[in-house]
């Protein structure tokens, strides 16, 4: 089997090139992401090593059209894996605009190369966040047939994303399946993402910034159990359906923060307290019991031993984050500028 893989330089297509080129010994896989700040080639330099002849890598655009025709034309995958998005929320906030672009006509252009060169697959990676936010007190889960009702520009983004790409399934019979997955966690994660922002700060005992509505919760899924999901999805997976992808394990900004400190053996002082940014749900759960019930996924990583090897990765990888950490700092900055005068307009 031949795999295009889109975004495949980011945390989550990283660790997938990596899970299906290990997993899948026959199989050739081509990434094409564009290298944006959360793109990072030194994910995967062992790689290229290592598979010289299953791996290749093309920069570029999904926006641009004839290369991505002619890397159809030229490559005939059997499968396209689009991880190859903008997914961060307060950046969303900052900049909607480069979110629509990327996340919905990124997603057409694929759709339309997909259609004329009759590619025999699309699976299309979304998020948990399509379907709103739940309330912290209640005991309901999203399931498939849960309506969209996405809050911020970025889960807007993907909500017509994922409409996109059914509209091509019923108009045009391109073949596509959509997972819609919780809140990941694990190596090579950018340092914008929680996880790693606490991790790498309290190893440099530098403070932890909490949004005021500490108890939000997310439900936290290993990376690893993820793109086992997405395997499960691309071979057994139905034409046309949409899969939920999640752990069932909840934790709040505020319980993550404590795991991080307990692991590192830092005081509770390190943390600090900071306004919520506009749009900030309160809650996410998925029932993930479709995709068990007809795929056979299961989650396998527990969350208390994947924190530990998540954080020891970070420990163990410090020349991999410190050389990314000062460019992350300075666009934090500028960023929280403009949240801070939002929140005064507010």
């Amino acid at each position: 089997m031949k795999l295009l893989v889109t975004g495949g330089a980011g945390f989550i297509g990283t660790n997938f090139i990596r899970y299906w080129l290990r997993e899948y010994s026959e199989d050739i896989l081509i990434n094409l992401d564009l290298l944006t700040y959360a793109g990072n080639l030194s994910n995967l330099t062992d790689v290229v090593v290592a598979y010289p002849k299953r791996y290749s890598f093309i920069q570029g655009d999904i926006l641009d059209s004839c290369l991505v025709s002619q890397l159809l034309s030229r490559h005939k995958p059997d499968v396209i894996v689009n991880f190859a998005a903008e997914s961060h929320n307060s950046r969303a906030i900052f900049n909607p605009r480069q979110f629509f672009e990327t996340n919905v006509m990124g997603t057409q252009v694929l759709l339309d190369a997909i259609r004329d060169k009759e590619t025999p697959r699309f699976h299309h990676i979304s998020t948990c966040e399509v379907y709103g936010e739940l309330s912290l007190d209640s005991t309901d889960s999203f399931s498939e047939a849960s309506p969209y009702k996405p809050q911020t520009p970025y889960n807007a983004s993907k909500a017509a994303a994922d409409h996109l790409v059914n509209s091509y399934f019923h108009s045009f019979g391109v073949p596509i399946t959509i997972s819609n997955c919780s809140n990941n966690y694990g190596p090579y994660q950018h340092l914008e993402k929680l996880i790693p922002l606490f991790t790498t700060n309290a190893i440099l005992d530098k403070p932890l910034t909490l949004y005021k509505s500490s108890h939000n919760r997310r439900e936290w899924l290993h990376v690893n159990d993820h793109c086992r999901a997405i395997a499960a999805v691309i071979h057994n997976g139905q034409v046309g359906e949409t899969y939920n992808i999640g752990s069932g394990v909840e934790k709040s900004i505020e319980e993550i923060s404590d795991h991080i400190l307990d692991i590192l053996d830092k005081p509770q002082t390190l943390k600090t307290y900071v306004p919520d940014r506009p749009g900030h749900d309160s809650r996410y759960l998925l029932n993930s019991d479709k995709i068990q019930r007809e795929l056979g996924w299961k989650p396998t990583v527990s969350f208390e031993q994947g924190m530990i090897e998540t954080v020891q990765w970070y420990i163990d990888h410090q020349d991999w984050w410190k050389t990314i950490q000062e460019n992350f700092e300075d666009q934090i900055i500028e960023e929280d500028k403009w949240e801070t005068v939002s929140h005064k307009k507010g």
